[in-house]
């Protein structure tokens, strides 16, 4: 016999609930001909036939989740909760409905099961990489959020402590308004920065990455600072170039920009805002007294 109907109308018919398979009692209706009332009357009076693995009724939200897709749009007037049939509860229907008809389109319904079957494990893997690849969509957006909030915090905060201050104070606590501040200072420079630290580390050399391209820095630090020759040559790697000096002779913490701008910091960048510090710009005209007095180990 040809087919009555299309597997393609079928297969869109087939759900996936309660982790199986599933048709709803009024698209099986449907596809027998035959009212949705009738259907089910008939499964009551041979409910015997029809176990919940054969035949279940759909609890309020699992209705509520079916009628919010396309497929079900059209379903207003349902008041009752339908029934889902498995595959076996499909079998069982052509033997309860007793007529040509059902016998013909169960058979149809249940070759779409198993090619439903067929190609979902058949495709599993691929399923599986999409789910995955959804969770890190889901994870890289929660991240880029996250992001855009620092940077738009970062910016807020950079505004608070414009860098034409002269002078600020920071208390125990800002830590991020001290490293707002302190990155502020190092985007003004076009040319080059001189940091004098003592006391450096990965942590510093991580906020002088902010700088611009092409400005070159220049770090007078203690020998036995924390940034090893490898930490040197990664940051030249992305961020060139970096040049270490070490000296001894140097107590207090200086940064000059460009040549023309020098601040006084009176804490390690390292520890800015662990404790309260203050920083100052100090005249231009001392710097090449410090730079000339800035003798090299």
């Amino acid at each position: 016999m040809n087919e009555i109907i299309s597997r393609t109308d079928i297969e869109s018919k087939i759900l996936i609930m309660r982790n199986q398979q599933v048709m709803i009692d009024r698209d099986l209706a449907e596809l027998y001909g035959v009212e949705t009332r009738r259907l089910n009357e008939q499964v009551k009076r041979n409910s015997e036939r029809f176990p919940e693995s054969f035949c279940f009724q759909l609890a309020e939200h699992e209705f509520t989740d079916l009628m919010s897709q396309n497929a079900t749009s059209s379903w207003g007037g349902t008041r009752k909760l339908p029934y889902a049939f498995t595959e076996q509860g499909v079998a069982m229907l052509s033997a309860v409905l007793r007529s040509e008809t059902a016998v013909n389109v169960s058979v149809q319904i249940m070759n779409a099961f198993v090619s439903m079957r067929r190609f979902l494990l058949s495709n599993a893997q691929v399923f599986q990489r999409l789910d995955s690849m959804e969770k890190q969509l889901i994870d890289t957006k929660v991240h880029q959020n996250e992001a855009d909030k620092r940077i738009d915090e970062l910016f807020s905060k950079m505004d608070r402590y414009n860098i034409e201050q002269t002078q600020g104070l920071f208390f125990q606590g800002q830590i991020f308004d001290a490293y707002a501040k302190f990155e502020s200072f190092i985007l003004q420079a076009e040319k080059e920065i001189i940091l004098i630290d003592n006391y450096v580390d990965l942590s510093v050399l991580e906020r002088l990455s902010k700088k611009k391209t092409d400005v070159k820095i220049i770090i007078y630090t203690d020998s036995k600072t924390k940034i090893t020759e490898q930490d040197i040559q990664k940051f030249n790697a992305q961020y060139p170039m970096l040049t270490v000096k070490f000296t001894k002779k140097m107590h207090d913490r200086f940064l000059i920009i460009d040549g023309t701008t020098m601040y006084h910091i009176g804490a390690s960048l390292k520890d800015l805002g662990k404790k309260c510090f203050a920083f100052e710009v100090l005249d231009a005209s001392f710097i090449p007294m410090i730079l000339k007095n800035l003798s090299v180990d």
